[in-house]
C-alpha cells in the first residue's frame, strides 16, 4: 500500500477496534481510580467485562496485587508515569488464576476532567513460567548427576559388606549369631535399594499408546486402597483427553509418587483430587507443544512449607520425619523421560502438583 493512502485506509477503522487488536492490555481510569475503558486483551488477563468494570473502583476486581493500589494513588499525585515490572495480581474472577504483568502507568491530565491514569499491562506469566521450568530443570540435571556419582560411590562398600556378611555367615555354627549377619545384609540390601532410587530410573522409556485416564483410574484405586477411611478420593476428568504415547508403567509410577505425597499431607482427615484437563498452546521447557494432558493432584492438606518450595524436587528434600525425600525427585524425572514436566502450587488447605503430558498423535 502507496504511504500516501494509509490514512485513508486507516480512516476505515474505529480506534477502539485498534486498541482491541493489541495483545497488550490497555485500561484507562479515572481520577477516583474508577475504571471508564479496559480493552478486550485487559478484560482477558484482569477477567472482567468492560460493562461490568465501568465506574466501579478498579481494585475491586483484584486481590494480592503486591501494592498496586499504591502505585496508582501515588503516579495520581505525583503526576509522573511509573512502571513496575513482574507484579503477580489474582483477579477476583479467577482467583486461581495468577497473573505476573510488567505494568506502566501514564498519567493524562485533562482540563476539565483532570487526571486519568493510563495503565499498559504486559502479560509476562508464560515467559515467567518457561524461564522458571529451564532453571528446574538445569538444577535437576546437575543435581542428577551428583546423586549418581554418590549412588556409586555408596554401591561400591554396601556390595563389600554384603559379601563379607555372607562369608562370615557360613563359618557361623551358633543360630543366633547368624542373626546378626542376616540383619547386616538385609539392612546392606536396603540402603540398595534406596540408593537407586536416589539415582533415579535408568531404563529408557517404553512408549505405547494409552489414554491418560487409565493411568489415572490405576492410581486411583490404589489410592483408595491405601487411604484412611475418612479420606475422600474425588475424580474430576475431562472426558476429550486423546490417547498419547507414554510409559504406563513410569507414568504410573510418577503419579501414584505424588498422590500418595498428597495421601501423607491430608494425614488422618482430608480430601485429595484426581483432574484431568486438555491444554493447548503450552510450552514444556524450550518445546511448545500444541496440546497437552495437565493432571492434577489437589489436597486440602497444611501444604507446603515455604523454605522447601524452591528444592521440593531434589533428593533428599523432604518436610516429614519418616520421609526419605524421593517420591517427588523421582516422580519429576519419570515425567521428564516422557517429555513432560511436574509443577505445583501451594498455599494452606489448596496444594495442587500438575503433571504436564505432551499429547502426541498415535502413529
Amino acid at each position: 500500500m502507496a504511504a500516501e493512502s494509509l490514512p485513508s485506509a486507516l480512516s476505515h477503522f474505529d480506534p477502539t477496534d485498534l486498541i482491541d487488536a493489541l495483545s497488550t492490555g490497555i485500561v484507562m481510569l479515572d481520577a477516583q481510580l474508577c475504571a471508564i475503558y479496559a480493552n478486550v486483551a485487559a478484560q482477558d488477563l484482569l477477567a472482567f467485562s468492560l460493562n461490568q468494570a465501568r465506574g466501579r473502583p478498579f481494585m475491586d476486581f483484584l486481590h494480592d496485587t503486591n501494592g498496586l493500589g499504591v502505585i496508582l494513588r501515588r503516579a495520581l499525585q505525583t503526576g509522573e508515569g511509573i512502571a513496575d515490572r513482574e507484579l503477580v495480581i489474582r483477579p477476583v474472577g479467577a482467583p486461581r488464576d495468577a497473573r505476573i504483568l510488567d505494568v506502566t502507568i501514564t498519567p493524562l491530565a485533562g482540563q476539565v476532567t483532570g487526571t486519568h491514569l493510563l495503565l499498559e499491562l504486559a502479560d509476562t506469566t508464560q515467559r515467567q513460567r518457561i524461564s522458571r521450568e529451564n532453571d528446574l530443570m538445569a538444577r535437576l540435571d546437575g543435581s542428577r548427576l551428583m546423586i549418581r556419582q554418590l549412588a556409586h560411590e555408596i554401591k561400591n562398600p554396601l556390595g563389600g559388606l554384603r559379601g563379607a556378611a555372607q562369608l562370615l555367615e557360613r563359618e557361623l555354627q551358633e543360630a543366633g549369631l547368624k542373626e546378626y549377619t542376616r540383619v547386616i545384609i538385609g539392612e546392606a540390601d536396603r540402603l540398595t535399594t534406596l540408593v537407586d532410587s536416589m539415582a533415579g530410573p535408568n531404563r529408557a522409556p517404553q512408549k505405547v499408546g494409552i489414554n491418560v485416564h487409565e493411568v489415572c483410574e490405576h492410581v486411583y484405586h490404589l489410592l483408595r486402597a491405601e487411604a484412611r477411611s475418612t479420606v475422600t478420593v474425588e475424580r474430576d476428568y475431562d472426558p476429550s483427553l486423546p490417547d498419547t504415547m507414554l510409559d504406563r508403567h513410569q507414568t504410573i509410577q510418577a503419579l501414584l509418587n505424588v498422590a500418595r505425597n498428597a495421601m501423607q499431607a491430608v494425614g488422618d482427615n482430608g480430601r485429595i483430587i484426581l483432574r484431568t484437563r486438555a491444554l493447548s498452546n503450552v510450552s514444556i521447557g524450550s518445546v511448545r507443544h500444541r496440546l497437552v494432558a495437565c493432571v492434577e493432584v489437589e489436597d486440602n492438606g497444611p501444604g507446603v512449607p515455604a523454605e522447601l518450595r524452591s528444592s521440593i524436587f531434589y533428593p533428599l528434600v523432604t518436610g516429614r520425619a519418616n520421609g526419605t525425600g524421593l517420591g517427588l525427585a523421582v516422580a519429576q524425572e519419570l515425567v521428564t523421560r516422557n517429555g513432560g514436566l511436574i509443577e505445583f502450587e501451594s498455599e494452606p488447605h489448596r496444594t495442587v502438583f500438575t503433571l504436564l503430558l505432551p499429547l502426541g498423535e498415535i502413529s
